[in-house]
């Protein structure tokens, strides 16, 4: 039997440690969920929620569903039989965006990039003269990549923007607003420091008014949605039992963050990852992503040559509980993803999984 209580050190791609103030906040009374009480709670994290993502949107809501179903949420609104969207692959889940816009009945456009490289925003704008949506990843969990999506919204035309935060939001520099998105979805376990399980997405006027009016999801819905949360008209309309705990939850990070200051946040994930990066450089690692476009949240770094990535892991995780994450694709057994998220974006966690590494690496190289 597994010790309910096991503590871990999660530096992977997700889900990151949590603040203590969102893990509190998941011991308070459940209430229902047209309650006063939690109608004005809902209303907060809304607020919270514009400020993380950088936009004055009505409909910015948490979803009650992973970043995953917020990817589905993105497409099933706006996408339907035919309709063109052109999709930047630079990674996983630029490619897990062409499955989800292809069961929509989106004809896909793939603009592949090297995995580690960012996304070129010529390239992805020139790839169709009329799209109805285009859609990219800000920051590529699956290969430590940045990519600059206020060009993609610059040059968009009259497409819609649909943008991947999932790994961005709450830690580094997000604008919605100013960088043209017209759709984004995110998570909650990665920088904002809430357990998995709600996507805080969010959708401006014009997709709005450009949506499908009866997209093949009833539960994903963002006009049924939007009355949920007052957005149309200030009244309130049932839809589904939203997962309130979890939402007490996100509030309360969202108001650490915030009272952090939303930069002085970002500057600790900037410092983090830099810290890291540079430590992991000095221990003789190569990093993978492409300098110059490296995630603060989520590094990538090169296996060495003749050690066993599952074997120093593993040693990891048993002696020092440490969780890091080992590479995709083609790249499982050859690169780690390290993530520097939420509270964990600090430099004693730096140093912790510094000297940590360096001792499961020289194990694995002991044990050849």
């Amino acid at each position: 039997m597994h010790d309910i209580l096991t503590s871990r050190f999660l530096f992977g791609p997700g889900p990151s440690n949590c603040y203590p103030e969102a893990m509190a906040a998941l011991a308070y009374p459940v209430l229902g969920h047209l309650d006063p009480v939690f109608i004005e709670r809902l209303d907060h994290t809304c607020e919270g929620l514009r400020t993380v993502w950088g936009t004055a949107n009505a409909r910015t809501l948490p979803l009650s569903a992973t970043g995953s179903g917020g990817m589905e949420a993105a497409f099933v609104n706006t996408v339907s039989d035919g309709d063109v969207a052109v999709i930047a692959v630079n990674g996983l889940f630029g490619a897990r965006m062409c499955e989800v816009a292809r069961r929509c009945g989106a004809t896909v456009i793939r603009v592949d990039h090297e995995w580690g490289q960012p996304v070129d925003a010529d390239r992805v704008l020139s790839a169709h003269p009329n799209p109805k949506v285009i859609a990219a990843v800000h920051a590529e969990t699956s290969v430590g990549v940045l990519s600059d999506i206020a060009a993609l919204g610059a040059g968009k035309g009259d497409a819609l923007l649909i943008t991947d935060a999932v790994t961005s939001i709450g830690g580094l520099e997000l604008r919605a607003d100013d960088w043209g998105i017209d759709v984004g979805y995110a998570g909650t376990q990665k920088c904002l420091g809430v357990p998995p399980g709600l996507s805080p997405f969010t959708v401006s006027d014009r997709a709005f008014e450009r949506r499908v009016k009866d997209p093949r999801s009833w539960y994903l819905d963002i006009g049924l949605l939007g009355g949920y949360v007052g957005a149309a008209s200030g009244a309130r309309t049932y839809h589904h039992t939203a997962p309130v705990t979890m939402i007490a939850g996100l509030e309360a990070a969202l108001d650490r963050i915030l009272a952090e200051g939303l930069e002085n946040v970002q500057a600790r994930h900037r410092a983090a990852g830099a810290a890291l990066q540079g430590g992991l450089q000095e221990m003789g690692l190569e990093l993978f992503a492409a300098e110059g476009s490296r995630l603060p949240s989520l590094t990538t770094v090169k296996v060495p040559d003749g050690v066993n990535s599952a074997a120093v892991r593993a040693y990891l995780l048993e002696h020092f509980s440490i969780e890091i994450g080992s590479g995709v694709g083609e790249f499982a057994d050859t690169v780690w993803r390290i993530g520097m998220m939420g509270p964990n974006a600090n430099s004693a966690s730096v140093t912790l999984v510094l000297g940590a590494l360096k001792e499961a690496i020289a194990n694995a190289r002991a044990k050849r």
